[in-house]
């Protein structure tokens, strides 16, 4: 299973990065959330700032890109082999840097990507 960082995490259940960790760990996959405040979601604690963490596969963001610029150092050097951008969260910038040093990125929903099996 791919271990995930979901940021933008939120307790809200109407927020899709709340569904996300939801159906990240139906799926089985191990999950890490960061947020602008600490809380839970299904068992998983919502860290904030750039906690130090180590073998993640993957990065969804769920912060548009007026909030994205903060973490550009941070999730590259997680090196995470890939980075999915939601929608709402798209970012040019951030795709070409990832592709730069071999990440790869997608535009992508993370919720479809799971519901149909390409995760």
């Amino acid at each position: 299973m791919k271990k995930t960082l979901v940021i933008g995490a939120s307790t809200n259940p109407e927020r899709y990065s709340y569904l996300a960790i939801n159906s990240l760990k139906r799926h089985g996959h191990e999950v890490v959330a960061i947020g602008r405040k600490e809380g839970e979601v299904n068992g998983v604690h919502i860290l904030t700032g750039h906690p130090p963490l180590s073998d993640i596969d993957t990065v969804t963001l769920y912060v548009n890109i007026s909030h994205q610029e903060a973490y550009y150092d941070y999730v590259l050097d997680l090196k995470p082999r890939r980075i999915i951008f939601n929608p709402g969260a798209e970012n040019f910038d951030l795709m070409e840097r990832a592709q730069e040093v071999g990440i790869e990125a997608l535009e992508a929903c993370t919720l479809v990507l799971l519901s149909t099996g390409q995760y």
